[in-house]
């Protein structure tokens, strides 16, 4: 093999090294990082690409898919005094490969310890009731207010969820009772409700009855057929007033005879009894 074979062959062999070399691959959810001569290069991937050799190089590799992130906030004040251990969890994603390498040194670190901060400061903010029963609107701002700091690093803060909230011993029995006694409160406001309401049906229906003697007549009667036809032996005390307002006297032999009585005491009359009979 003569000298410029040999010299051709190695050259060959140096640049299907240097081109070996330089190829990377990125998956579809990676990005790498490419500083040229230590400066910011460029953002590449996915798929296939190049690098300029000994001139380029990728000393990131940085994932785009969601992270999600536990994290809580132990033994923290809420505004009314009250000490609560929060947990919560956090899902996020990088949107600039370029920032989230060049402006922060870890930023996974960075993110949680800005979540960190945040839960412990919206906590504060508000009282106890606050923190308990309105658990969507704090998701909510905690998820603006991380969104906003994080957002320089290129980093995107989806949802901030408060999974658990945990009170001391002696503060679930005071809770405990405040619940009680508002529960109480309100079955006594809707049983005056009802009162109020029952009551304002019974005055529309004595005045409808006032105009429509007819129609309390009909209701007497259809009180008295349904208390006698369930067929259990009972006494029913009914006043004579209402057994004259119904025309029932003849049928109510006591309220007859009563009326009868009155009746020959306004005449000046007395009922004489039949003489006996003689056997």
């Amino acid at each position: 093999m003569n000298p410029g074979t040999l010299g051709g062959i190695i050259i060959l062999v140096l640049v299907i090294i240097t081109i070996l070399s330089s190829l990377r691959i990125c998956s579809e959810w990676e990005r790498k990082v490419v500083l040229r001569l230590g400066r910011f290069g460029g953002v590449r991937g996915p798929g296939i690409f190049f690098l300029l050799p000994y001139v380029e190089r990728t000393p990131f590799t940085i994932d785009t898919r969601v992270v999600t992130t536990p994290f809580q906030a132990e033994q923290t004040l809420t505004k009314d005094g009250a000490s609560v251990t929060v947990d919560a969890i956090m899902y996020w994603r990088i949107v600039d490969a370029g920032r989230a390498a060049i402006q922060v040194a870890n930023y996974t670190q960075a993110v949680m310890g800005a979540a960190a901060g945040g839960l412990r400061d919206i906590i504060g903010r508000n009282d106890l009731s606050t923190v308990l029963s309105q658990r969507r609107e704090l998701d909510e701002q905690l998820t603006v207010i991380l969104d906003e700091q994080t957002e320089p690093w290129g980093i995107k803060v989806q949802s901030v969820q408060l999974r658990d909230i945990k009170v001391p011993d002696n503060l679930q029995d005071a809770l405990s009772r405040m619940a009680q006694a508002e529960r109480e409160r309100q079955a006594r406001l809707i049983l005056g409700q009802s009162e109020v309401q029952v009551a304002e049906q019974f005055a529309q229906a004595g005045e409808l009855y006032q105009n429509h003697p007819t129609a309390l007549h009909l209701r007497g009667m259809n009180m008295l057929y349904e208390t006698m036809r369930s067929g259990v032996a009972s006494v029913i005390v009914v006043p004579a007033s209402a057994l004259e307002s119904m025309n029932l006297g003849a049928v109510g032999g006591i309220s007859a005879l009563n009326s009868a009585a009155q009746q020959q005491q306004a005449d000046g009359k007395s009922a004489t009894p039949p003489p006996p009979s003689v056997i």
